[in-house]
């Protein structure tokens, strides 16, 4: 029993490695890896692995579509306290500069009731649902609230782990 469990978490460990290589590695574009990030997962200087998911109204959203623009990608869910607590300011933040930035929040609990909690707190940037836990797995979360700064060819610029604060958003899109 214990070798099956094991052979399993193998298996699962190459799998989830073979996807991140088949979404990092895309043939004809730069690629610029820090060395420090390579066994630890996605993070600055790496391409952004593209990913396509639906929003709230049932419209599929793909990463490459803002290709051009600045991109600000946070995982939350809803049942997240640190989550909760940054979305006023991540809204705030939204409403000052989405002509320069977009917002994608990747819901990683889609179960739960993602479009009330949108309602509840007022919130008007995009939302995704990652229905399947794909696009968490590839981009390695492990602690949420997670966010990435994409620049305008698609490059992670940072990488934030925990809840942000208005001012620190400001901070990191410098």
């Amino acid at each position: 029993m214990v070798k099956k469990a094991i052979a399993a978490g193998v298996l699962a460990g190459l799998v989830l490695f073979a996807l991140f290589q088949h979404f990092y590695y895309k043939s004809g574009e730069t690629q610029a890896v820090e060395t420090s990030n390579a066994t630890t997962g996605i993070g600055a200087g790496m391409v952004a692995p593209d990913f396509a998911l639906k929003n709230l109204a049932g419209e599929e959203v793909s990463l490459k579509d803002y290709r051009g623009k600045k991109v600000m990608l946070n995982f939350w869910a809803t049942w997240c306290p640190p989550c909760k607590e940054e979305m006023p300011a991540m809204e705030q933040f939204y409403k000052d500069n989405s002509s320069e930035v977009e917002i994608l929040a990747v819901n990683l609990d889609p179960q739960n009731n993602v479009k009330e909690f949108v309602n509840d707190n007022g919130l008007s940037f995009p939302i995704l649902l990652d229905q399947d836990g794909s696009t968490q797995q590839i981009y390695s979360i492990l602690s949420i609230p997670t966010t990435f700064i994409i620049d305008e060819q698609g490059l992670i610029l940072k990488k934030h782990i925990g809840s942000m604060t208005f001012e620190q958003m400001q901070e990191l899109m410098k």
